[in-house]
């Protein structure tokens, strides 16, 4: 079976499909622009599979070269077979080449090595045929079953069947490690625990794992050895006279080895080679958690083109206050002390509302977010009162994990190389309500604070599927070509940050794009990168009203010949919906373009541009919840869920703890898989079911008809975000608004 069709088996699509992918891979194409403008090619393939296949190309092209690098090396040692050469190149599994490999890998200096040198090997082939009788002391015996045991370890066979043993029928155990911890820790449930490993769920062996690395557990793999010794000696028996009952001797000196090669050469190995494995499929479904809540998050609805003040609450050091126009451009900043100053406070938001006509309000959800909000509506209030004539903006409150890390980086200080950190960290707040994923593509993606087990995964796979997962949803949206930032710029399909710099400097040095052939006068970049950007960049008003459409320039004279057709303009058909729906799409069937193509044209004839992302709706948070301690049992709130891990959901009901709804609690019905019940950024209703306040915990339930009381969730917490909580209680703000908005400039 050739890797074509092995990829087409393991994806479930097609060899035609999978060679069609592999194709345009090798081409340069990427996969947003395999899945959405090559749908012919592929057979209309969506881009988790078009990922797929991709991903397991590289498995198999690596597996390629290891395996070229293993014959070059047995080959040298003049004990390449025929046989053994069909073998290796016959292998699909990375596993199996390291089995096959094994006895010709370079050792150290082993016990076997030690008694071929003292010229024990012909005794150990006598008892491997089973023509040794008798006649040997313990000592000669004890140097051939040193042979014997590493011939057993080296068979690819018996490695396969001992690791498959562990794989399936070993137990992890842990326990806490000596001395036990003086404190209490959060793997206290881990002190003493067993579960078969072929069942115990990712997170579960996450956090053991992490409790081994920070040495408050001791972890093992157990397994019952006879079974696995005799399936051990029934594999060696096909192979060796000796083991198969030609001598009874000879077997028992044979068993002896496998006995000794499974305790000191293979259950040590394996047992780490299982162990590994295990975590490789946990990191996997974690990151697989991780990158579904980034998803969410990144295609969060946005508030769209609207003049937003931004505030990054604080108690000491005061509010850092920042104001950016419709399209998100920074137009000044000051500082208020609600708590300290709250006329002058209030005064100054009072006047940049009315000034700069705000229509939204921005307010960063951690350390006196909710009293800073409290304040803000207290003060709209007054303002309404006072000049109704002036729009009351709408009070959001606004995530702000990984707004700090976007303020120290280096994106953030060429941005704004003048200002302070908290206010670019408040310049960050805002424009994510403007444009989640414009402002969160910034940021690194592991600083968002979505997931589990964060550090506990491989960064290396942690790291590539974010970034999978970032240029899916910025290329799935669509980019705006001459407000986009570069780090935005260079997650489309076919820009390289080289690129993203380019274009920005060209916009700087030409203004904007009016087309987006004028694209091509930016220095290096070529065709092929033209190809795979240009439909996923938008130029709104520009001259051709395609240019702010999905439309492909390449299908551009296609669509001037359906405008032709229906005796219109191009101008005229783009969003023009009775025009649109006369197309007979079967008449522009042609090779390379058929109805997929052709029905994705005219839905962007229909809507040029849109947005798949939903309507902004705030969040509903009580006005009397601001803190734990003003959670009780029994309350009944609106939240929005923050984080989805395998355990349950953490919701914002706007304190500074979020609240955990178990996966026992998510649904009056039998739930396996959290995200299939919620999504971060889900608007939910939640009932408290418990509080603990010594440790900040809250537990929600998001049953029809809980019962509460329950305790609040325990266990490792980890991707959910914890807030500081403050005190600080906005005090009432009176009198007229009549001051510099930005008199600390």
């Amino acid at each position: 079976m050739s890797y074509i069709e092995r990829i087409a088996e393991e994806v479930g699509v097609g060899a035609m499909q999978v060679s069609a992918v592999s194709k345009l891979v090798a081409d340069g194409c990427t996969v947003p622009f395999i899945a959405r403008y090559r749908k012919e090619a592929h057979g209309n393939l969506d881009e988790v599979k078009i990922g797929k296949i991709q991903e397991r190309l590289g498995y198999y092209s690596e597996l390629d070269e290891r395996k070229k690098t293993i014959l070059k090396s047995i080959d040298e040692q003049g004990k390449l077979t025929d046989e053994l050469r069909a073998q290796i190149e016959g292998c699909y599994v990375k596993s199996r080449l390291e089995d096959l490999y094994q006895p010709y890998k370079p050792k150290r200096r082993t016990r076997a090595q030690v008694a071929k040198e003292k010229g024990f090997e012909p005794l150990a082939d006598e008892i491997w045929s089973g023509a040794y009788r008798d006649g040997q002391d313990d000592e000669s015996l004890q140097y051939a079953r040193d042979i014997i045991a590493e011939r057993i370890a080296d068979m690819a066979d018996v490695r396969g069947a001992v690791r498959q043993a562990f794989a399936t029928k070993s137990v992890v155990k842990s326990e806490a490690a000596t001395p036990l911890p003086a404190e209490p820790t959060k793997f206290e449930q881990y002190y003493e625990f067993s579960e078969p490993i072929a069942t115990i769920p990712s997170h579960r062996y996450l956090a053991i794992r992490r409790g081994q690395a920070e040495k408050v557990l001791w972890v093992r793999l157990e397994l019952d050895s006879e079974p696995v010794v005799e399936q051990v000696m029934g594999i060696v028996a096909r192979e060796s006279p000796g083991a198969g009952g030609a001598s009874a001797r000879c077997r028992e000196q044979i068993e002896l080895a496998a006995r000794d090669a499974y305790k000191r050469l293979l259950a040590p190995s394996c047992e780490v080679d299982v162990a590994v494995e295990k975590k490789m499929e946990a990191d996997r479904a974690a990151v697989e958690v991780f990158a579904e809540n980034l998803r969410h998050l990144l295609l969060a609805s946005p508030l769209g083109e609207k003049a937003v003040l931004a505030i990054d609450p604080g108690i000491r050091t005061g509010c850092k206050v920042a104001m950016m126009d419709a399209t998100g451009k920074y137009l000044g900043k000051t500082v208020i002390f609600p708590q300290q100053k709250p006329l002058e406070a209030a005064k100054a938001v009072a006047m940049i509302v009315a000034k700069y006509h705000v229509e939204a309000i921005a307010i960063g959800n951690g350390t006196a977010g909710r009293e800073t909000e409290a304040f803000v509506r207290d003060t709209l209030k007054k303002l309404k009162a006072q000049h109704p004539e002036i729009p009351t903006p709408i009070v959001v409150s606004v995530s702000e994990a990984g707004a700090s890390v976007y303020s120290a980086s280096e994106i953030a200080r060429k941005e704004f190389p003048d200002l302070d950190l908290t206010v670019r960290g408040a310049i960050s707040i805002g424009r994510r309500l403007q444009d989640p994923l414009a402002e969160l593509v910034k940021i690194d993606p592991k600083a968002i604070g979505v997931g589990q087990y964060q550090h506990d995964v491989s960064q290396t796979l942690l790291a590539g599927k974010l970034d999978e997962v970032v240029v899916s949803c910025v290329n799935g949206v669509g980019v705006e070509l001459n407000t986009a930032s570069a780090p935005l710029l260079e997650r489309v399909s076919g820009l390289s940050p080289s690129l993203a710099k380019a274009i920005v400097e060209w916009r700087d040095a030409n203004g904007k794009f009016s087309s987006r052939e004028d694209l091509k006068k930016v220095k290096g970049l070529g065709e092929k990168a033209f190809e795979q950007c240009a439909g996923f960049l938008r130029i709104r008003g520009a001259e051709n009203p395609l240019d702010s459409s999905a439309v492909h320039p390449e299908r551009y004279a296609l669509v001037e010949l359906m405008a032709k057709d229906l005796g219109t303009s191009v101008g005229n058909l783009v969003g023009n919906s009775a025009a649109a729906g006369k197309i007979d799409i079967r008449k522009y069937v042609a090779p390379g373009i058929g109805e997929p193509t052709l029905k994705d044209i005219v839905a962007e004839l229909v809507k040029p541009g849109r947005d798949p992302r939903k309507t902004f709706e705030p969040p509903k948070f009580r006005e009397d919840v601001t803190k734990i301690e003003d959670v009780r049992e029994g309350m009944k709130l609106e939240g929005v869920v923050t984080n989805v891990t395998a355990f349950g959901a953490f919701v914002d009901i706007g304190v500074h703890q979020d609240g955990l709804v178990h996966l026992s609690e998510l649904s009056d019905n039998y739930v396996s898989d959290a995200s299939s019940v919620v999504k971060a950024g889900d608007r939910i209703s939640v009932t408290v079911i418990g509080v603990d306040l010594a440790r900040g915990r809250i537990s929600l339930s998001a049953k029809s008809r809980p019962v509460v009381g329950g305790a609040a969730s325990g266990g490792v917490r980890d991707g959910g975000r914890q807030r500081r909580s403050a005190v600080f209680a906005p005090k009432s703000a009176s009198g007229g608004f009549s001051c510099n908005p930005f008199a600390n400039l």
